[in-house]
């Protein structure tokens, strides 16, 4: 802990984001940097983390608090809670590690019925002054006492409507000044207290509610989903106002330094004249290009332009700008690292490495090798016939086919079990967990860097935002798009890269890998030191993981082969068997459909190694449930095989010891395609066979005997490997005596954690796990992460 709780954005602290928080070590390093930031401080997550402990704030905060307050007030020249000139400010949330929209903020902290009065008259912008008031109103109720955000929104709609506008902008000061007192009267109704007029009061509350929203429920379901730890806590800055409502040379707007979809160099972003920053990235009003900006505000415009190429090259990496105009004047509000999709993490990363900025090191550290992922989302089948419905912003790549779904919770539930398209007027951060759940996302309001557009992107989901021909009518489960009336549940197709909407399912395809992620992975292969081989079961898996750059198959399931539907009644066949001779007549069949399957990968792999994992499911899975056998026989046989815990029962190398048949057959099969494949290719194939849950040496001793003499049968002249899988806590601590009959060893971390901590995966999942992972009686699920 740092011995203070508050810092000056002027002050040097240690102790970087930890302390600060991204927020406050931002607007600090722009304050050294002599970009234009307004005055203010941070209170740190020392302070957040005592805060959330004990539920009061730590002895000594609010001391510090005042003294910075009256520095704040010394340098602007204002004071707080004066009704004359009053100092207002914001409160805002900045956690070490970006959660964009999780957490709260306050604007116009300070205003009351005296100090609007002295607002309008010190600007002589009643209008202006009103419309902060309003703001406050709505944000402090909905933040600090928690009033749902609809009743503020639809008395604004109801105002506008009996005035006959359609925008915020366009009601008048009367209007405005009517609006606050409806708010002021819905806030008493509401809480029973009327709105607080003691700037201090509303100060200290606001801090504290800022503090809360680190724990609040989209807060912790975003942060399982980015796996951020629960105790980093938030810091909170306290900022200086200042206004982009004051009238047509003011604004807010936000701005990448590059495209955070597809990564391009150039001018990117958002702008709203005569608007506060919520509006834009609350996604409440559509809001306009950066470049129109440039009509509006020239002169702010160019110092912007300059100020995002400073930071870029100060930060070496692509920034997030959060920026108002008050009055002609430019001010940052934020900068931090930008929320990206994969393809624009990659060309970000190739530009910069081109433009000097950074290390081809660097390019490969700073990209997150989950997030690849995204690349390998669908998109829509060129040659795929579809009529577009509308059209919205293209806010995140990737298309996505599902169900109308119209709130967040009917998304999380439907979505477990079935493919929805979240669909709202915008999202909010409390949609998190519906996001989530759901394949894509399309809004009618929002831009590029709305909360809906962001979170997507930084999730990998399709997203369309703003989309103008989308209405809904949320009471009668119905939605309008373009000329299509719809029902909840009906399908759509969305593709968040050109923004297109369909009615109805379309095809997706894989996508081409592009030269951006072909060239990061080469960089990556100047510096590794580890091989990395893929899973794969059939040829085309085999292709794709090679086309990938894997440099082998490290498992081979030869169960999912069996899984086919033309092979299944074979194996069942197998299964039924009633001794040796039936059962290998059966598998005499079987064999010439692996041998196939093996010829196909050995030559997608060829000069690269491949294991392949004998038989390990029990064999009862490849049966029908007890109440589908359609015989007697089927389902006496049925029941012969069920088990009370079939995880730890016959399955793996018991049933190779069991019916040796089974796994002499799988291994004629690998031999005869190797030799099948050399003689084509003139290539050996490089095989590597591998038993499965092997606890014993002896039980490795016996298999390997079993392997070499078979494999002897067919072809001496073929080269391979027998190894095991260690999944077993036993062949862990004797890993020594099974080294003696192993060419090779293997790790299944899953069977091995769920004998090690006695878990059952699906019932552990399924039941106490996500409850021990949300009380934090576990960080990390073990089935994701190494104990």
């Amino acid at each position: 802990m740092s011995g203070r709780y508050v810092f000056d954005f002027d002050e040097s602290a240690e102790g970087g984001k930890e302390l600060l928080g991204g927020k406050g070590v931002g607007l600090a390093e722009m304050t050294a940097l002599g970009i234009p930031v307004p005055a203010g401080f941070t209170i740190t997550t020392d302070a957040c983390r005592d805060y959330l402990r004990t539920k009061e704030l730590p002895e000594g905060l609010e001391a510090e608090i005042d003294e910075h307050l009256a520095s704040l007030e010394e340098t602007t020249g204002k004071r707080f809670g004066e009704a004359g000139d009053p100092l207002l400010v914001s409160v805002r949330s900045g956690a070490a590690v970006s959660m964009p929209g999780m957490m709260d903020t306050i604007l116009n902290l300070g205003l009351n019925d005296d100090a609007v009065e002295g607002l309008g008259a010190k600007t002589g912008n009643e209008r202006f002054a009103q419309d902060s008031y309003r703001r406050l109103i709505q944000m402090y109720g909905e933040v600090v006492d928690g009033i749902d955000a609809d009743r503020f929104e639809k008395a604004l709609a109801d105002l506008k409507q009996s005035r006959g506008v359609k925008q915020d902008v366009d009601l008048s000061p009367a209007d405005l000044k009517q609006l606050v007192a409806i708010f002021k009267k819905l806030y008493e109704q509401e809480t029973g207290s009327s709105f607080p007029q003691d700037a201090r009061e509303q100060l200290g509350r606001a801090v504290r509610a800022v503090f809360d929203s680190w724990d609040t429920p989209r807060a912790q379901v975003y942060r399982r989903a980015h796996r951020i730890p629960d105790d980093l806590g938030t810091a909170v800055n306290v900022v200086q106002m200042v206004f982009g409502n004051k009238g047509g040379r003011s604004g807010t707007g936000v701005a990448f330094t590059r495209d955070p979809s597809t990564g391009e160099a150039g001018l990117y972003g958002e702008f709203l004249a005569n608007a506060q920053g919520e509006d834009v990235v609350a996604g409440i009003r559509t809001p306009q290009p950066l470049q129109e900006m440039k009509e509006q505000l020239p002169e702010a415009f160019e110092q912007l332009l300059e100020t995002m190429r400073r930071l870029e090259e100060h930060y070496r990496d692509m920034q997030d700008i959060e920026f108002t105009v008050e009055e002609d004047r430019l001010y940052l509000l934020q900068t931090r690292a930008a929320k990206r999709t994969a393809a624009a993490a990659l060309k970000a990363a190739v530009e910069m490495v081109d433009e000097g900025l950074i290390s081809k090191e660097d390019a490969v550290a700073r990209i997150d090798p989950a997030q690849l992922d995204q690349l390998l989302h669908p998109m829509l089948d060129p040659n795929a016939d579809y009529e577009v419905a509308a059209k919205g912003l293209n806010a995140s790549p990737g298309a996505a086919s599902g169900k109308i779904v119209l709130d967040a919770d009917t998304a999380a539930q439907r979505g477990e079990t079935e493919a929805v398209i979240l669909v709202g007027w915008e999202t909010s951060p409390d949609d998190i967990h519906g996001m989530i759940a759901a394949q894509g996302i399309l809004t009618a309001h929002g831009g590029m860097t709305s909360h809906a557009a962001v979170v997507a992107r930084g999730m990998g989901k399709p997203c369309v935002a703003g989309c103008e021909e989308l209405s809904i009518d949320a009471e009668n489960h119905r939605v309008r798009i373009g000329k299509h009336d719809l029902a909840e549940g009906d399908v759509i197709t969305i593709d968040g890269g050109s923004g297109l909407v369909i009615v109805g399912p379309v095809e997706l395809v894989a996508p081409q890998i592009n030269e951006d992620f072909e060239t990061i992975l080469g960089w990556a292969d100047e510096h590794r030191r580890l091989q990395v081989r893929a899973n794969a079961d059939t040829p085309d898996d085999a292709a794709k993981a090679r086309e990938f750059g894997a440099q082998g198959i490290g498992l081979c399931r030869t169960e999912h082969m069996f899984m086919a539907e033309e092979r299944l009644p074979i194996v069942r066949e197998m299964i039924m068997a009633s001794g040796e001779d039936e059962r290998r007549d059966a598998l005499d069949k079987l064999l010439p459909m692996q041998q196939s399957d093996f010829e196909g990968i050995f030559e997608a792999m060829a000069g690269l190694p491949v294991t392949i994992r004998l038989l390990d499911p029990p064999l009862h899975e490849f049966l029908p449930p007890l109440e589908e056998a359609t015989d007697e026989r089927m389902r006496e046989r049925i029941k012969s095989l069920q088990e009370s815990n079939p995880m730890l029962g016959t399955r793996g190398c018991r049933l190779g010891l069991l019916w040796p048949e089974i796994y002499e057959t799988q291994v004629r099969a690998i031999i005869r395609a190797a030799v099948a494949v050399e003689e084509r290719t003139g290539e050996p194939p490089l095989v590597e066979i591998m038993h499965p849950l092997v606890g014993f040496a002896e039980e490795l001793h016996r298999l390997r005997a079993i392997t070499i003499s078979t494999a002897n049968e067919e072809s001496e002249e073929v080269e391979y490997l027998v190894g095991t899988m260690i999944e077993l806590p036993r062949a862990c601590i004797r890993a020594d005596e099974i080294a003696e009959y192993a060419d090779f060893f293997s790790f299944g971390t899953n069977d091995l954690t769920q004998t090690t901590l006695g878990f059952s995966r699906d019932d552990a999942e399924g039941k106490f796990l996500t409850r021990y992972l949300e009380d934090g009686v576990l960080e990390r699920n073990p089935f994701e992460t190494l104990d």
